[in-house]
């Protein structure tokens, strides 16, 4: 057996069975930069779409009166429907297709926005996000799996960069357009309409890049089944998922309650800031680290978001906005270090008809690590510490998981090293 070159696979790795029997992917999308981009966009806009309500719950919660442990229940049903739907609708796309998948999942999202358009309370905003998590979930294995048909370097780094770079805008425009247009509660989801509208035109226009096989209803049953010869570096990668993940699930849901406090400022795009900044940072240093070891890209990032918590959780202890800002740059750096090193370190080694399996048990670990400590920080918001002690016990949290994280990180490295030698 000999080895395939591959510039993402580590020197003198040999191909698996698996990827030698795999089903070829389709030659047209080999070089399909501008498949790449549509998709990459696609993945943008959809994270964008779930990051949009987050200035937006102060408004809600105004005119709704709900308190700071709803708003941690919007966000973690979210979370939720991403996870039922990776679980579901994670493989599917290797069996009947990438466009099929994709052209779905745009319309349901166009959906969505309809239903927050027209929201009128909370069950309605609480189904929206339930339909857009479905939608997100069902259709991110089908782009991350794409993006590695066309090209599977440039895949896996448009795989890490553009969550974070979605996450960010998404945040940063709906806090802008509360601040300074009309209607903010729905011309922020009318815009996104025309967005998803356009690209379905382009996924009408791009190549299919997977032949279709035989066993779609049977993908459907859940599994998080790993394939053997991915096992390790998946358990290598897991744990730095969970923590970068938890950082932003507190970005996402109490981040902006607590930048206004901070500052003392009422600006909707104020508290949409922080979120921003640590998802563009992210974003960032994914492309910074694109030629590091994925070893040792996770291990830096998981020691700089620790440090960088802690200095955000110290400025809130001296109510310092700065500082603040200063800690979630130094986190966002950790963050896009730690997801762009696991994330390389699994996707370049699944052959083709893996490859949107693995995608989504990877999203699924980064989902709970999201999702779950989120709501468990809305509950102490309002019956434990309140807002500054709950950024306390999460800071405590998320260092502690990134202590165990760069353990294992440190032990598969010395590991690796002893099977060179």
């Amino acid at each position: 057996m000999t080895s395939t070159l591959d510039p993402c696979r580590p020197a003198g790795q040999l191909d698996s069975p698996a990827a030698l029997s795999a089903p070829p992917v389709r030659p047209q999308a080999s070089t399909g930069t501008g498949t790449l981009l549509l998709l990459a966009s696609i993945v943008v806009s959809f994270l964008a779409a779930s990051s949009a309500p987050t200035p937006l719950y102060a408004v809600y919660a105004h005119e709704w009166h709900f308190t700071a442990i709803t708003t941690t229940i919007v966000f973690g049903v979210y979370a939720i429907a991403v996870l039922s739907a990776l679980l579901v609708l994670g493989r599917i796309s290797d069996h009947i297709g990438r466009k099929p998948v994709l052209f779905t999942a745009l319309a349901l999202q166009a959906m969505t926005m309809v239903v927050f358009t027209t929201a009128g309370g909370l069950d309605a905003l609480l189904i929206g996000r339930v339909l857009q998590g479905i939608a997100t979930g069902g259709a991110l294995g089908a782009l991350g799996a794409a993006m590695l048909d066309v090209d599977r370097r440039r895949g896996t780094i448009s795989n890490a960069t553009a969550p974070g770079l979605g996450t960010g805008f998404g945040a940063l425009v709906s806090g802008l357009a509360v601040q300074y247009l009309p209607a903010p509660t729905h011309l922020v989801y009318l815009m996104l309409i025309g967005v998803f509208a356009l690209q379905a035109l382009g996924v009408a226009r791009m190549p299919e890049t997977v032949t279709r096989k035989p066993g779609a209803r049977a993908s459907l049953v859940p599994e998080l089944a790993v394939p053997r010869h991915l096992r390790g570096a998946v358990l290598a990668a897991a744990p730095a998922l969970l923590a970068v993940w938890s950082v932003a699930g507190f970005y996402g849901s109490l981040a902006p309650s607590l930048v206004r406090q901070l500052s003392g400022s009422t600006s909707v795009a104020m508290g949409g800031l922080g979120l921003f900044v640590l998802a563009f940072v992210a974003a960032m240093a994914t492309l910074a680290f694109d030629r590091v070891r994925p070893l040792t890209v996770m291990v830096t990032g998981i020691g700089l978001l620790s440090l960088g918590v802690l200095a955000t959780y110290l400025a809130v202890e001296e109510g310092s906005t700065v500082g603040f800002f200063a800690g979630t740059f130094v986190a966002g750096i950790g963050f896009g270090a730690g997801f762009q090193g696991g994330i390389r370190t699994v996707v370049p080694l699944a052959a083709p008809h893996e490859r949107a399996g693995v995608l989504s048990v990877l999203y699924v670990v980064s989902y709970l690590g999201m999702g779950a400590p989120a709501v468990g920080a809305g509950v102490l918001v309002v019956h434990g510490g309140g807002l500054v002690g709950t950024s306390r016990d999460y800071t405590v949290f998320v260092v502690a998981l990134a202590a165990l994280a760069l353990l294992g990180l440190l032990l598969q490295r010395r590991s690796t090293r002893a099977a060179r030698a």
